[in-house]
């Protein structure tokens, strides 16, 4: 098929664009929110083209994959001159926990028979109100960057994207109360745009410098499910959550702890830098589990019968 998709979350489209489709990517030349086109920091096979609005308008496009209110209400207008679910065919991936009081958690396209709403967890499927409209649940995979655990350096490693502007949403107000009660450091990665300290690094930087660390720490309160924390799983490292949203469907006991006291977090990770062993054992059963269950295969087989149900009906 021939997707047309925008680039909004890097480590989502970069699984998503290893399927057999021809992935069509909006470009700009200003490289802005709606217009990114490829990855610079993530490998993408050669299957995602770039496409500008002109291109756009006269290209073969089977479906369209909608991310943000914007792209159902007028980008995709815009951009193809068909309307998402009546001219072409349309998926809505959400990919976030929807915020707000519970009985206000309306999703943007609620009530649309025309279009179905694919979420990334079953969490995010039970909150958010989509009325009428057809969901589907198609969970996270990643592409397996392979066994890279070492747990060399005794501190946690902890993953979060603009840690000042989303602070509670990421538990960032939680590090310090984490590493004072471990008594273990902790080294920030991501997009730290503030000045909070931290390190951005390219994808297979990152998977390096995470993999050195003897724990990896998920703080996240109210996000959906953090690539990260499958990604840490995927390196093999041992890993310890918040028991948020899906945190406790992504980590079974064997591979971490998961909790919403600091004190029982706090005491595992210290047990865990402390005892090399039982961190290298925890972390490997967590990489059968992520492999098993986020893997790439799986993500793009969901993926492929979604869209031919979608397309195809």
């Amino acid at each position: 098929m021939r997707v047309l998709l925008w680039h909004v979350h890097g480590s989502w489209t970069t699984s998503f664009v290893h399927g057999a489709h021809t992935c069509l990517i909006p470009t700009l030349p200003d490289r802005g929110p709606d217009g990114r086109g490829r990855a610079d920091t993530y490998p993408w096979p050669d299957n995602a083209v770039e496409v500008t609005p002109e291109e756009a308008l006269d290209a073969e496009v089977d479906v369209v994959i909608l991310q943000r209110p914007e792209e159902l209400h007028h980008l995709c207008r815009n951009w193809l001159g068909r309307r998402p679910g009546r001219d072409v065919p349309a998926v809505y991936v959400e990919h976030n926990a929807p915020q707000g009081r519970i009985n206000e958690m309306r999703h943007p396209a609620a009530d649309r028979s025309d279009i179905t709403v694919a979420h990334v967890t079953f969490f995010n499927q039970l909150f958010w109100d989509c009325g009428s409209t057809p969901t589907k649940v198609v969970e996270h995979g990643v592409v397996d960057p392979g066994y890279r655990y070492t747990g060399e350096l005794p501190r946690m490693a902890v993953v979060v994207n603009e840690p000042v502007r989303r602070g509670r949403v990421t538990g960032t107000d939680l590090l310090a109360s984490l590493r004072d009660e471990a008594r273990v450091p902790i080294d920030l990665f991501g997009m730290v745009t503030e000045s909070l300290g931290g390190t951005d690094l390219p994808q297979h930087r990152l998977h390096e410098e995470m993999a050195r660390r003897r724990v990896y720490a998920h703080p996240m309160r109210w996000t959906s499910l953090g690539l990260s924390l499958i990604e840490a799983m995927h390196l093999g490292m041992p890993v310890v959550a918040l028991a948020t949203t899906e945190a406790n469907e992504a980590v079974p006991p064997e591979a971490g702890v998961v909790s919403n006291r600091i004190e029982v977090l706090a005491a595992s990770v210290r047990r865990l830098v402390n005892d090399e062993e039982e961190a290298r054992v925890r972390g490997k059963a967590g990489r059968a589990f992520a492999l098993q269950r986020y893997g790439l295969s799986r993500f793009l087989a969901d993926w492929d019968a979604l869209l031919e149900e979608v397309v195809n009906g």
